[in-house]
């Protein structure tokens, strides 16, 4: 810290809050993000609005059972899309996918499988549509070389070079939100103190239930 302001050595972000870490770092502008993700999310209504979709929270059920559950699935599409922390991931596909996959869960004994309220499957194929839209939005944007590290939810890597961080917000939107590895590859990295920008506290928990040896606050 440098008085009450915080300097990152590092950064990541859930999904949306990606953006929000980019501009942390200095890779894009407050304005820049903002017009981003206003394109992010136009693109992806129009893809929700395609085919009938929806997303559901398992909790107590192991990611590879979460992972083979999924894939067992016939009717429809259901895939993992957040992996939040240990025994939390989101699933998400068409509806006729998740309500199949969700009857396995609670039979593999999941303390819950809850639909979520959303109107679209986030973070599956079906946001495929949306891939090119945000491109174009991307392609005309400046981006910078971030001050610090930026752990992509892609693949949970630090990335410092702007063309690959372009490619992985891009690469992103079908893909599953990776929020365990890239957590854990801070802490391996040095991290001890994250703190979560904004209201809420929802990710400070999902970094406690990844490890309980760091300090986690939030600032708003």
């Amino acid at each position: 810290t440098m008085g009450d302001v915080f300097i990152p050595v590092m950064v990541a972000g859930h999904s949306l809050g990606e953006f929000s870490a980019l501009v942390a770092a200095g890779a894009l502008s407050f304005e820049d993000g903002l017009r981003l993700v206003s394109a992010r999310a136009q693109a992806m209504q129009k893809a929700s609005e395609k085919t009938p979709s929806t997303m559901a929270a398992v909790v107590a059920v192991p990611d590879a059972k979460v992972e083979e559950l999924c894939a067992s699935v016939t009717e429809g599409v259901v895939v993992p899309a957040n992996y939040n922390c240990p025994g939390q991931i989101v699933i998400s596909g068409s509806i006729e996918g998740v309500d199949a996959a969700c009857a396995k869960m609670l039979e593999a004994s999941a303390k819950r499988a809850l639909k979520l309220k959303v109107g679209g499957a986030l973070h599956s194929q079906l946001m495929e549509p949306a891939r090119a839209e945000l491109a174009d939005a991307i392609a005309h944007t400046d981006f910078h070389a971030p001050k610090c590290p930026v752990y992509q939810n892609v693949n949970a890597e630090p990335q410092t070079d702007p063309e690959t961080i372009k490619k992985n917000l891009i690469a992103q939107l079908p893909a599953p939100v990776r929020w365990t590895q890239p957590i854990q590859n801070m802490i391996a990295a040095g991290a001890a103190t994250f703190v979560e920008v904004g209201p809420g506290a929802v990710l400070q928990g999902f970094v406690k239930k990844i490890s309980s040896e760091v300090a986690t606050s939030g600032i708003q």
